[in-house]
């Protein structure tokens, strides 16, 4: 899998499946960028679920923003796995952070993103 930061930097061509991962608030700037991955490979007897396991992802991503944690436990059920199981690392974080986000929510006006800071040397 190879990820690509920020959608300007997306070809825009139907021979890739691109799929949107995170968004990363770099600090102390408060910039985002958005971390997508390139599909390289999916197995062909899961091309005829392409299409609605993208959507799944998609959704996947908005519910997380909305704290629905039980839409996004389903969602990963059923995404584990799938991508030629290229996308399993992130989906097993995503899973560990929903995990320690239901024991105890996100405070203030959490919109999803992960906070890194940049290093200045």
């Amino acid at each position: 899998m190879n990820i690509i930061f920020g959608k300007e930097n997306i070809k825009q061509d139907n021979k890739y499946i691109v799929l949107e991962l995170d968004t990363i608030r770099l600090q102390p700037t408060n910039k985002t960028v958005t971390a997508y991955c390139v599909v390289e490979q999916v197995p062909i007897l899961d091309m005829p679920k392409v299409d609605s396991m993208r959507s799944l992802h998609e959704n996947l991503l908005i519910n997380y923003r909305k704290r629905d944690w039980n839409f996004c436990e389903q969602a990963l059920e059923h995404l584990q796995g799938f991508w030629g199981t290229e996308l399993d690392t992130y989906y097993s974080n995503l899973r560990t952070r929903i995990e320690t986000y239901q024991k105890q929510e996100p405070e203030g006006e959490w919109d999803g993103c992960i906070e890194k800071s940049l290093s200045v040397t």
